[in-house]
């Protein structure tokens, strides 16, 4: 990937002037202590902790309740009138689209190569405790939304911060509350510019550029670069005028698709050297547990495991229940459930399915970036396919292409309701910003992947801090809607409650 990043980077400098400040930038937020060994980011250890609370605080929803949430997803528990935009399919999708991105494909790449195998098991139990964190946020993010004149919805950690706090705590919780919610909007305008926008652009150029016609091709140019951006960018400003009505229709078409795609992919390879997947398993335990040659050892994968799943399923971020928050529902914890699937999906099947492909095809790239220590994202994956599909880093493009057009339009979408919610919710200030937004996408194939990743996740991070907080605080709220909504099931299910019933209580929103 870096050769096909070099010519850019290189020509304009953009990756060398900016990593000074993201090398700053992450020296701060990822402060370390001492630990076996190896330096633990406290940082890192915020995010496991709260994912062990809420699966204990809760009794292992995502256990207990994952057959109820695809109930829940297939419109079995659907009341007519409801408040909302989307259905929970929709509004499913639209959040998937903004966690099954490049983080699957090239982040996962960038875990083994820095972490090793052993960092695909740490992956996957953040994953399995996100579920829990996911689950919470929502269930808030749908409780304490914003329904506008006009029928659109706003929620997310600005709107359930300050209205949760206030509602538990007084006035003294509702200016906490207020100062969490700026902080929160801060963080989700850095972390979409970084990581949902610039970085999609970044590892979806790489790709083309490698594919067609390497580093010697016109794509690997300055002039290329640019080109490669502006048409992303006029495409993702088109789609993002439409709203989240366009952007559920969009996504809840090119998500099925473009993960199909993805997995029958992963399949072909696992399949074709199916007797090499016992000694793949092993290797992965092996290196969850001993993780030798890697910087820090068990700890040293276990962290970037963290680092790169919490990139990937954004579980305790607060971006999720912005689009969740549009679902049509009564019952906010109906959609909280709905959420707990979004990291199952993209965490626990497709990140592993990919590491399982570059484990299993051991590509050159691979063993070349796990000797010289450098973050190498997408071409890695790439590489992997080709060792069975020689042809199918053509088809990939595409894969990635529609990941990065997606991840870039929901994040877009949270961008919006941030910006808006600091800002003001003019026609002015939406239209400033779709602009600013699409037009900071030509940036990324311009920018090296280091600086992208170290800024994204800082941005990230911090962002979970301010967001968990109020989780905790709010988390008996959260205990309360399970419970009505699971009554609400029992009495549909006992045929006490129809779906043409309209006594239910509906869900708490302000004008």
């Amino acid at each position: 990937m870096q050769h096909a990043l070099s010519a850019v980077t290189d020509a304009g400098d953009h990756g060398h002037r900016s990593a000074p400040i993201a090398t700053w930038i992450g020296e701060v937020v990822f402060y370390t202590v001492p630990v076996g060994g190896t330096d633990l980011p406290l940082i890192v250890a915020w995010l496991v902790v709260a994912g062990l609370v809420f699966t204990s605080w809760f009794g292992f929803v995502q256990l207990r309740k994952f057959r109820l949430a695809f109930d829940v997803v297939r419109g079995k528990y659907d009341e007519k009138g409801s408040t909302g935009e989307v259905n929970h399919f929709q509004a499913l999708t639209a959040a998937v689209s903004g966690t099954v991105g490049l983080g699957n494909i090239a982040g996962v790449a960038v875990a083994v190569s820095i972490g090793g195998p052993g960092a695909t098991f740490w992956m996957i139990l953040c994953g399995l405790l996100g579920m829990a964190t996911k689950f919470v946020e929502v269930t808030l993010g749908v409780k304490y939304r914003e329904v506008h004149a006009d029928g659109t919805v706003s929620g997310g950690p600005m709107h359930y911060l300050p209205k949760g706090l206030k509602e538990r705590f007084g006035s003294g919780g509702a200016k906490f509350g207020k100062v969490l919610a700026v902080l929160a909007s801060i963080m989700v305008l850095f972390f979409g510019l970084f990581g949902g926008n610039l970085f999609q652009t970044n590892q979806s150029y790489a790709q083309v550029a490698s594919t067609f016609g390497g580093e010697d091709g016109f794509l690997a140019s300055s002039a290329g670069a640019v080109l490669f951006g502006l048409v992303v960018a006029a495409l993702v400003g088109l789609v993002l005028l439409g709203g989240i009505r366009s952007i559920g229709s969009v996504t809840s078409r090119l998500v099925p698709a473009m993960a199909g795609i993805y997995i029958a992919a992963c399949l072909v390879v696992i399949l074709v050297n199916v007797t090499h997947v016992p000694d793949a398993f092993q290797t992965i335990l092996r290196g969850a547990f001993e993780a030798d040659g890697v910087a820090g050892g068990v700890i040293g994968a276990l962290i970037i495991g963290f680092q790169r799943a919490a990139f990937s399923n954004e579980a305790g971020l607060g971006s999720a229940p912005i689009a969740h928050s549009a679902v049509k529902t009564n019952h906010p914890a109906s959609e909280g459930l709905v959420a707990l699937l979004e990291p199952f999906i993209d965490t626990v099947i497709i990140c592993t399915m990919t590491a399982l492909t570059i484990v299993i095809a051991n590509p050159a790239s691979w063993g070349e970036a796990r000797e010289s220590g450098e973050p190498v994202g997408v071409t890695i994956t790439s590489d992997a396919f080709e060792t069975v599909l020689p042809w199918f880093p053509a088809v990939l493009t595409i894969a990635v292409l529609l990941f990065a057009f997606s991840t870039i339009l929901t994040w877009g979408y949270y961008g919006l309701k941030a910006w808006s919610y600091l800002f003001g919710k003019s026609r002015t200030s939406e239209t400033v910003f779709k602009a600013v937004w699409s037009l900071f996408v030509v940036l990324g194939a311009l920018m090296s992947l280091d600086s992208l990743i170290s800024l994204a996740d800082s941005a990230l991070f911090l962002l979970s801090v301010f967001n968990i907080i109020g989780l905790y605080l709010l988390a008996p709220v959260v205990k309360r809607e399970l419970n009505s909504f699971l009554e609400f099931v029992r009495a549909r299910k006992a045929g006490e409650i129809t779906d043409g019933d309209e006594d239910q209580e509906s869900v708490k929103t302000t004008v």
